[in-house]
């Protein structure tokens, strides 16, 4: 998977990460295909970027496994 510049991107925070400044993970949209994702608390650190069909499975795993 080719690297694409982030710098730009518009991050937003997930809605179930804590609002009370804890663990928080934001995402970036607007890529086709890809789901960039961070800990909001060190924005300039790693970012992990997951294919759009994967981090999509991800999602609907954890949403399953909460009812």
């Amino acid at each position: 998977m080719s690297r694409p510049d982030l710098t730009g991107a518009a991050w937003r925070r997930s809605s179930y990460s804590n609002q009370a400044g804890g663990d928080c993970v934001e995402v970036a949209d607007g890529l086709p295909g890809l789901v960039p994702v961070r800990d909001s608390k060190a924005p300039q650190g790693p970012t992990l970027r997951f294919e759009e069909a994967s981090w999509t499975a991800f999602i609907g795993d954890l949403k399953s496994r909460r009812s």
